[in-house]
C-alpha cells in the first residue's frame, strides 16, 4: 500500500515534472501532479489543474497528505511588467499563501516550499558559502518573494501547526535543461569561442537528480520539520571548470578565450549585459553540511555523471 497522498504544484516544470517521475519511479508515495495546463503526466497519475495566479480553483488536498510546491513566477526574459516586484507577489507570495492556507485547512501535514538560493543573496566572497543560517539578503524581485513567501509560510506553520520544509536551491541542470544552460550547451556544441577562459570563480550547482532526491527525503524525514536546506552536488567550480566539463561530456572541446574578468566586465557594461557578466564572473557557493547533517543526506550523482545526463538528453533532442 502506498504512503500519503503528494501533491506536487508545477508538475509540468523542470523540477516539478521531475519530482512526479522520481515519486512514481520511488512507488513509495500517491503523487498527484497539479498542474496548469497538458500534461504528459495524464495518465501515469492522478492529474489536476492548479493555477498559482487564481484565487479560485485549489485542489482538492488530502488529510495527512504533503505538498510539494514547486510552480512560482520565475525569472521572465525582456520584463514588461511596470512594477516587476508586483507581479513576483501576486504568484509568488499570494498564491503561495492561498495554497497552504487551504493545505492547513485541509490537515496537510508537511509542506515542502521549493524556494532559491537568491533568498541569502546574489553572491558570495570566493570560499565563504552561504548558509542556512545566513540573514536573507534578497536582491532582484524574484527573490525577494521567495523570502516573502518563506515568511508568510513560518507564520501559517506557527499558527496552524503544519510543518513547513524550505529548500533553497542554486542553478538547477540535468536532462532537459532550458535557458541560459542550454544555450551554454548549444554554444559548446556549435564550437563558438567563449570569452570565458580566465573564470577563476567557485559557484554552486545541483543537478536535477540531486534536488529531486533530498525532496524526497524532506517528504516523510521526520528531522526536516521546520528546517531551511541548502543543496547543491557537493562541488564548486568555476565558469571554466564548467564549460570545459560540459563540452568533454558533449564529446567537444571547449574554445575558451583568456579574457580577464575585470575587462569583461567593462564590455558587458557598455552593451547592457552587466547582469550577466555578473553570474559568469562571480561566485556564488552554497554550504551542505547542515542539509547532510540534519537529515544524513549526500548528493547521490556526481557531478560529472549529471552533466553526462545532461549531455546526452540534449544529443537525443538535437538528433529528431
Amino acid at each position: 500500500m502506498k504512503g500519503p497522498q503528494v501533491l506536487v504544484t508545477g508538475a509540468t516544470g523542470f523540477v516539478g515534472e521531475a519530482v512526479v517521475f522520481r515519486l512514481l519511479l520511488d512507488k513509495k508515495f500517491a503523487p498527484v501532479a497539479a498542474v496548469r495546463a497538458s500534461s504528459r503526466l495524464s495518465g501515469l497519475c492522478r492529474v489536476v489543474p492548479f493555477d498559482l495566479d487564481l484565487p479560485i480553483g485549489m485542489p482538492v488536498l488530502e488529510e495527512g497528505g504533503v505538498v510539494v510546491h514547486c510552480a512560482a513566477r520565475v525569472h521572465v526574459m525582456n520584463e514588461a511588467a511596470a512594477d516587476s516586484l508586483a507581479e513576483f507577489r501576486k504568484a509568488n507570495v499570494e498564491g503561495t499563501v492561498r495554497l497552504a492556507r487551504r493545505a492547513a485547512e485541509s490537515g496537510v501535514k508537511r509542506f515542502i516550499f521549493i524556494s532559491s538560493i537568491k533568498v541569502n543573496g546574489e553572491s558570495t566572497v570566493r570560499n565563504v558559502p552561504f548558509k542556512a543560517t545566513d540573514l536573507p539578503a534578497p536582491v532582484d524581485p524574484y527573490g525577494v518573494s521567495k523570502h516573502e513567501a518563506e515568511v508568510a509560510l513560518w507564520q501559517i506553520s506557527q499558527e496552524t501547526g503544519m510543518e513547513v520544509v524550505v529548500i533553497r536551491p542554486p542553478l538547477v541542470y540535468g536532462p532537459g535543461v532550458k535557458a541560459n544552460f542550454l544555450s551554454m550547451m548549444r554554444w559548446l556544441d556549435r564550437g563558438v569561442p567563449l570569452p570565458l577562459g580566465a573564470i577563476d570563480n567557485r559557484r554552486s550547482l545541483v543537478a536535477l537528480g540531486n534536488l529531486t532526491d533530498l525532496v524526497v527525503t524532506c517528504i516523510d524525514n521526520p528531522a526536516a520539520a521546520g528546517q531551511v536546506f541548502l543543496v547543491s552536488d557537493g562541488e564548486d567550480l568555476s565558469t571554466s571548470q564548467l564549460l570545459r566539463r560540459m563540452a568533454f561530456a558533449l564529446g567537444k572541446i571547449a574554445r575558451l578565450l583568456p579574457v580577464p574578468a575585470r575587462l569583461l566586465s567593462v564590455v558587458a557594461s557598455m552593451i547592457g549585459a552587466s547582469g550577466v557578466a555578473e553570474r559568469l564572473c562571480s561566485s556564488l557557493q552554497v554550504d551542505i553540511q547542515h542539509t547532510r547533517e540534519v537529515l544524513g543526506w549526500h548528493p547521490p550523482v556526481s557531478t560529472e555523471r549529471a552533466l553526462r545526463q545532461a549531455a546526452d538528453h540534449y544529443r537525443d533532442k538535437e538528433a529528431r
